[in-house]
């Protein structure tokens, strides 16, 4: 089963008054795995970049200006996408300005019926909140910290592991794939590879489980797998 998980950046709230999408970033799961295979690019919005979208992703207006249009991108990006189901945070909103865009160009619109809105997921396992990425990211100890700004292609893959851990966590020996940025270009990354994270997580036991867990290790004898792993 292949999923997508987007991110889009913008220059503001409101697609209908004039704003405009400026950086599209998807990721690639195969069977809830991260294959390595990223899509992303920079757009420019033919117009300027108010102070407080700019003060959210750091995207100028000069550092756009040379980027392609959104109808230079069109084609690589729904050739990335497919068929595949769109796994999305605040869903309503990315969906809404894609179509914007894509209405723009003469193509056909994505339907609602294939997206997965991660927003309403986490509000159905936490109606108190919050519900925000970086609030599902400390949640669930996923390491956020070289978010200091937001990025698309960045959100993505957060979004890609805070969306395992909703669906009931990651199988263990199943872990993603570092992907490379390819940024401004709006080409497929295909050459991912394992990578630790930069910040080891946590062990989510504590102390009493992580015993337990080890004398029963040892009562398997030396032949055990887990002694294997254990180490």
């Amino acid at each position: 089963m292949r999923e997508i998980v987007l991110d889009t950046e913008t220059t503001g709230f409101d697609h209908d008054k004039g704003d405009r999408i400026v950086e599209i970033g998807c990721v690639e799961l195969f069977n809830h795995i991260a294959t390595g295979k990223t899509w992303h690019t920079y757009i420019n919005p033919e117009r300027d970049m108010p102070h407080g979208a700019f003060q959210v992703h750091g995207l100028s207006q000069e550092f756009l200006s040379d980027k392609p249009l959104f109808g230079a991108v069109i084609d690589g990006f729904l050739e990335f996408i497919g068929d595949a189901d769109l796994i999305i945070h605040n869903a309503a909103f990315d969906i809404g300005f894609l179509n914007m865009e894509i209405d723009g160009v003469s193509a056909t619109k994505l339907s609602m019926s294939r997206v997965i809105d991660t927003l309403s997921m986490a509000r159905r396992k936490n109606p108190a909140g919050p519900n925000s990425l970086d609030a599902l990211c400390r949640r669930f100890g996923i390491d956020n910290s070289g978010r200091t700004l937001h990025g698309a292609l960045l959100d993505a893959e957060l979004l890609a592991e805070v969306y395992l851990e909703l669906k009931g966590g990651r199988q263990a020996g199943l872990t993603f794939e570092s992907s490379i940025p390819v940024a401004q270009t709006g080409e497929t990354e295909t050459n991912g590879s394992a990578g630790a994270r930069p910040t080891p997580l946590p062990s989510r036991q504590d102390a009493t489980v992580q015993t337990a867990h080890k004398e029963a290790i040892a009562r398997l004898g030396d032949g055990a797998i887990w002694n294997k792993y254990d180490a």
